[in-house]
C-alpha cells in the first residue's frame, strides 16, 4: 500500500463494517454498512457515499479505487445505512459487491452534491434507470405526503427492479433499452399534463438521457433551470462516472 492510500485510510476516510449483504433482484445487492460516525453526520436525503473499494489493491489505478453510491436508507440512532449496488456494469464496483463479505471493513467518505431533496414544489416527476432507483426512492420517501409524485423508471430487464426499503413499489416501471430517448420522451409527454402547480423534475442515470431530457424541459417546455435537477450516474463512453 502506497503512502497516499495510507493517508486516505488514516486521515481522510472513515471506517465501517458490512453488517448485512442480500441479493434483492436479478442484478442488485443490498449492503448494510454500520459505523459509529453515521450517528453524527448532518445527513440530508440525496447524499452519496464514496467507498474506497480498491484500497490496498496495487493492481488498480487511484481513480478506480473509489466509487460513489446513493444512500438508500439511514438509521442514525443505530448507526447504519443501506446501499443498493447493481452488477450490470461488470466493473470494479460490481466485482466488489459480488465478492465482499459480512464483517469486512469498508473505508468511506460522504459526498453531498446537489442532487438533494427539495420540498418547495407541489408536484414531482422522477425519471431514471436502475442505477438511480435507490436514490429516487430515498427522495420520494422523504417528501411530505401531500405532494403529487409521478414517475418513469426503466430498465432492459424488469427482474432487475427491486422494492423500496419499506417494501413499497411507488414508481411506474417500464421495460426499455438504456438509450431509448424517443420512447422516454413520448412517455414524459403523457405524464407532464398531469402535474399540478409548481413542479420539479429529477432526472438521473444514463448521461445521454439526462442531456436530452434537460434540453426538452428547458427549451421545449420553457421550465426554469431550478425546476430541473439532473444527475448523470454513468456514461457508456466513460469509466467511473458518478
Amino acid at each position: 500500500m502506497g503512502l497516499l492510500e495510507h493517508i486516505l485510510k488514516k486521515v481522510v476516510l472513515e471506517t465501517g463494517v458490512i453488517e448485512k449483504k442480500e441479493k434483492i433482484s436479478a442484478s442488485v445487492y443490498k449492503i448494510r454498512l454500520k459505523s459509529e460516525s453515521i450517528k453524527k453526520v448532518d445527513f440530508k436525503p440525496g447524499y452519496f457515499l464514496r467507498l474506497g473499494i480498491g484500497i490496498g489493491n496495487d493492481n488498480l489505478s487511484m481513480k478506480d479505487k473509489v466509487r460513489s453510491y446513493s444512500v438508500w436508507d439511514i438509521n442514525q440512532t443505530e448507526g447504519y445505512l443501506d446501499l443498493a449496488i447493481a452488477t450490470d456494469s461488470k466493473g470494479i464496483g460490481s466485482k466488489w459487491v459480488i465478492n465482499c463479505t459480512i464483517g469486512e471493513t469498508v473505508y468511506f467518505k460522504w459526498k453531498k452534491g446537489n442532487f438533494l431533496l427539495d420540498e418547495t414544489a407541489e408536484s414531482y416527476l422522477m425519471i431514471g434507470d436502475l442505477s438511480a432507483l435507490s436514490h429516487l426512492y430515498m427522495l420520494n420517501r422523504n417528501l411530505p405526503n401531500n405532494k403529487q409524485v409521478e414517475s418513469l423508471l426503466y430498465s432492459e430487464n424488469q427482474s432487475a427492479f427491486f422494492d423500496d426499503i419499506d417494501h413499497s413499489t411507488p414508481f411506474d416501471s417500464y421495460c426499455l433499452e438504456q438509450n431509448s430517448i424517443n420512447e422516454i420522451l413520448e412517455k414524459v409527454k403523457e405524464i407532464t399534463p398531469k402535474l399540478k402547480g409548481n413542479t420539479i423534475v429529477y432526472i438521473a442515470g444514463d448521461s445521454r438521457v439526462c442531456v436530452a431530457l434537460n434540453h426538452y424541459f428547458r427549451n421545449e417546455l420553457n421550465w426554469n433551470t431550478k425546476q430541473i435537477k439532473t444527475k448523470p450516474f454513468w456514461n457508456p463512453d466513460k469509466k467511473g462516472l458518478e
